[in-house]
């Protein structure tokens, strides 16, 4: 038995076998350098799923390594929020900012889950009440909680939750209820849908609603732009808190705002972040309204949140994104891989759909002859698009789309070059389903 066989059967031995590998021959990544990761057998991969947004700088960024090598050698690697913790205070100070939410507060936390978990308690807390919207097609983490207002049933255990949840419409318009609508017209549905599920299933006193701007795990689909903020226009006429989840699409990557909300017009009342901010390292966090975060009575602590390897990791990562203007970055290639997509998607009828934003953009899979959603199909481009050098993500409701994220410094030979990827898999692929 090869070495890699023995790790792939000591892993299924030892871990749960609901925790997903990709590829029908998993790989394990040993090396990285800037957009390129190196497996156990050698081979090369340009990295577009960069650890599920993760590592939104690529990999050994000198200026994020050095942070984190500094930060090592005081020998001080952990104490607690406890202490006073310099660098958690100054990248507290930069989001703080950056979230354009007035007199805000920032809390760290681990991730994306975590910090979700925190938005709710506080809106919980706030409102008094355990109802919560949230949107279909969601994901917002794999704790009791979060599962509760996941909106895909494929990432949902249990039926029950601590939080009464109701799920709106906003994503959704391959419906056929939605066919044919404008973008006002969709807008102007799901307005009505609000209204008449705080009539008719909430008591009225709904803590929040909780989105995503684009949604990750749901295949990078997304609302029409200014749906939240008619949706805030409801919300305020009750009194009820807005939470974007920005786990995904924060730091610039949708290229179009720093914020993924920022495109609907709207100022949450909180932000839930995580994932590419320490560039590997784990961060999450919540940033609020500074009387929200001070409400709650009981004492509190993060142990490992604002960790001094993980802030200085993060303080480095945000500096980069901001001096090196990666937004601007973001959205020039993403436009370069998109557009191609866009203009070779006609040649390929397993094709169903091309959408994102930015450096945030996927492809939806399609039975050829049916247009029904084709995970298989999914998973042989993924496979093709391995096998010629390239490294992708999968999601969407159904499983039929393929989703990719590389990092917000892509150059413009590296957008080429994985374009060159995409289009040869798709080929491949569309000519031995059509053939």
């Amino acid at each position: 038995m090869s070495e890699h066989a023995n790790l792939l059967r000591r892993h299924r031995a030892v871990l749960p076998s609901w925790m997903a590998l990709n590829y029908t021959e998993p790989i394990e990544i040993v090396g990285g350098k800037g957009s390129r990761v190196t497996d156990a057998e050698g081979n090369g991969y340009l990295d577009f799923f960069t650890g599920i947004l993760t590592n939104m700088l690529g990999y050994d960024l000198p200026e994020v390594r050095e942070a984190v090598e500094r930060q090592l050698a005081t020998g001080v690697v952990h104490t607690s929020t406890l202490y006073l913790l310099r660098g958690q205070v100054e990248l507290a100070e930069k989001i703080a900012r950056l979230s354009g939410i007035p007199d805000a507060k920032v809390f760290f936390a681990n991730s994306g889950t975590e910090a979700n978990e925190t938005a709710l308690l506080l809106a919980a807390y706030a409102r008094r009440s355990d109802q919560v919207l949230a949107m279909r097609q969601s994901y917002h983490g794999r704790s009791f909680g979060t599962t509760g207002i996941t909106g895909n049933r494929a990432w949902t255990n249990v039926s029950y939750s601590p939080l009464n949840v109701h799920f709106l419409h906003g994503a959704d318009r391959h419906l056929p209820q939605f066919a044919g609508m404008s973008d006002e017209a969709y807008i102007d549905a799901c307005v009505q849908d609000l209204r008449h599920v705080l009539a008719t299933a909430t008591g009225g006193d709904v803590a929040a609603l909780i989105a995503e701007p684009v949604q990750g795990v749901g295949g990078f689909t997304m609302p029409p732009d200014g749906l939240f903020a008619a949706y805030k226009t409801v919300l305020d006429e009750f009194g009820i808190l807005f939470v974007s989840d920005e786990v995904q699409t924060g730091w610039g990557r949708t290229g179009q705002s720093f914020w993924g909300i920022g495109n609907h017009g709207v100022t949450p009342d909180m932000m839930t972040f995580a994932k590419g901010l320490g560039n590997g390292f784990a961060v999450g966090g919540v940033v609020a309204r500074g009387e929200l975060m001070d409400s709650l009575h009981a004492l509190g602590v993060s142990t490992f949140g604002g960790n001094p390897i993980s802030m200085a990791a993060a303080n480095a990562a945000l500096d980069y994104v901001l001096d090196h203007d990666l937004q601007a970055n973001a959205a020039k290639q993403g436009a370069t891989i998109m557009g191609g997509l866009e203009s070779a998607a006609g040649r390929f009828p397993i094709v169903g759909d091309v959408r994102g934003k930015g450096l945030m953009f996927a492809i939806e899979l399609s039975d050829p002859g049916t247009g029904e959603p084709s995970p298989p199909l999914t998973a042989a481009v993924m496979e093709a698009a391995r096998e010629r050098g390239l490294l992708v993500g999968k999601g969407g409701l159904y499983g039929n789309v393929l989703r990719m994220a590389p990092p917000l410094n892509l150059t413009d030979a590296e957008a080429a070059e994985g374009l060159g990827i995409l289009i040869a898999s798709l080929d491949a692929v569309n000519g031995e389903a059509t053939s």
